[in-house]
């Protein structure tokens, strides 16, 4: 049984790799989109907050 899914795999492998070379030839780039203004606000807190937990990390190991 496993060696006729071996052929089956195979077969198919064999019939498929033609039809993955005639693929679309171009590749076009994503073009990246400009961020909104709640996005930049929501990184602004983010970064805050990650310098405030710094901080306070900062302090907690330098007591020790």
């Amino acid at each position: 049984m496993s060696r006729i899914r071996t052929a089956l795999a195979a077969l198919f492998t064999m019939l498929s790799a033609p039809t993955l070379a005639l693929a679309q030839q171009g590749f076009t780039r994503p073009i990246p989109q400009p961020q909104s203004a709640t996005a930049e606000w929501w990184f602004f807190a983010a970064s805050v907050s990650f310098v405030l937990a710094l901080v306070a990390v900062h302090l907690l190991v330098r007591r020790r």
